[in-house]
């Protein structure tokens, strides 16, 4: 008699891998909130040059973006990751012998290059990895890649700074950085780069959504790499929805980071302990992520993304001035401390909303299949601006006002913007819809 055959193994889902490489990568975003006040006793950072450092690891998205973006679109999204990654860890491992502020600065400015390249791609990667049915619900949960990190940075850093220093913490995230290189190397089958540039294949059937500009393009001879790069630039600027969302993204970010980011400093400024601090704001950015997943719930059941994009803009705005409104840290004025910061984790959980909605519709409104990560690039330069230009303008606020009480001000704006580009969006996507 034939022996049995042996059962095959279970192997872990290539989506999951692709959103917790993203998950890793973000966590160098996050990893320095804990550490300020570690820096600035180690290096002499002052506020404002705190600030800096927490939004110079996205000078790269602020600048390069768009360019990566489309480059990722050409190397093809696995690859891209994998660069991604080894770039973080390296420049991690660096970052932990810096001597000076300057260094560290820069190091983080070649980490925010590698955070490109392990960001860009992966919407349009988990996209040709879940059947279609199951998209939205899925960029939900990548949504909510960047609270998560957030929160585990949070959380863990305290820890680990405490045992091992800040320099420790930063060859920690090197050391896990390099391991999910090769995780991803391993999980995610190498043929899925197969049709990047011109996408749209999941399970062998081409995907309706590429449309006639797919069409065309398999009815030519392949452009020049250089040539096919330029055109994916030039067919995502000209379109007005990679416009809408990354402009959107940018209103969203900046407030988002600037109140997170500068939680444990406002907390430890008012006299809480340590082991609270990590635990108060690991919750509050980790909330976050039930608005991310929320959203990703909301739109599979058919809920309208404007809608879901003006709730949280108008909780946000509503929030931040119950948590932030009146109180200048050395009076009695604005709410009770536990009610403000039940606006906080109010301020991060319905703010969770926005994000998840606008991965969602870049890669809806996506100019064309070949695009995608182009278009996300084009939103994560606009979502980097806001938080390299957020944290900054806050502590600067914070400086003059001689209190976080004027904070509500800043990112009321930023939700005021935010509601516009909503009304544009929804416009959009009804002439979208339309067509």
């Amino acid at each position: 008699m034939a022996a049995a055959p042996a059962p095959e193994r279970r192997r872990i889902d290539p989506a999951l891998v692709v959103m917790l490489a993203g998950v890793c990568a973000a966590l160098h975003v996050g990893k320095l909130a804990p550490a300020i006040g570690a820096l600035q006793q180690a290096l002499a950072l002052t506020l404002v040059q705190a600030g800096f450092a927490l939004g110079i690891v996205q000078a790269a998205g602020m600048c390069l973006g768009l360019a990566f973006g489309a480059g990722a679109d050409g190397l093809g999204a696995r690859r891209s990751m994998l660069i991604g990654l080894l770039v973080l860890g390296t420049a991690s491992a660096l970052g932990g012998s810096a001597t000076g502020a300057a260094m560290l600065m820069a190091l983080r400015g070649v980490e925010g290059l590698g955070f490109l390249l392990v960001a860009l791609p992966a919407p349009g990667l988990v996209r040709r990895l879940v059947p279609a049915a199951r998209v939205d619900r899925v960029l939900g949960v990548w949504g909510a890649y960047m609270p998560v990190a957030t929160a585990l940075a949070l959380l863990l850093g305290p820890l680990v700074i405490g045992a091992l220093t800040w320099r420790g913490w930063w060859w920690t995230l090197a050391t896990v950085t390099f391991a999910m290189a090769v995780w991803l190397a391993h999980a995610v089958p190498a043929d899925v780069e197969r049709g990047s540039a011109t996408g749209g294949v999941r399970g062998g059937t081409p995907d309706s959504t590429s449309g006639v500009a797919t069409a065309a393009a398999s009815s030519r001879a392949p452009p020049a790499c250089g040539d096919a790069w330029s055109a994916r630039l030039r067919q995502t600027l000209v379109a007005p929805g990679p416009w809408l969302v990354a402009l959107c993204f940018a209103m969203y970010s900046g407030q988002w980071l600037a109140v997170i980011g500068f939680l444990p400093t406002l907390y430890t400024q008012a006299g809480v302990s340590p082991t609270a601090v990590g635990a108060l704001t690991a919750l509050a950015a980790a909330v976050n992520a039930i608005g991310n997943l929320s959203a990703g719930r909301l739109m599979h059941r058919g809920v309208p993304p404007p809608r879901l994009l003006a709730t949280g803009f108008a909780v946000m705005a509503l929030a931040a001035a119950a948590a932030f409104g009146g109180n200048d840290g050395n009076s009695d004025g604005g709410l009770p401390p536990a009610w403000r910061y039940a606006a906080v984790l109010l301020f991060s959980g319905v703010g969770g909303l926005v994000p998840a909605t606008l991965f969602a519709l870049a890669v809806r409104l996506a100019p064309g299949e070949g695009t995608i990560s182009t278009t996300v690039g084009w939103m994560q330069q606009w979502s980097s601006f806001g938080q390299f230009a957020g944290p900054p303008a806050v502590a600067w606020l914070a400086s003059v006002a001689g209190g976080w009480q004027f904070t509500w001000l800043a990112t009321g704006a930023c939700s005021a913007a935010g509601l516009l580009l909503t009304a544009l969006l929804a416009r959009r996507l009804r002439l979208h819809r339309g067509r």
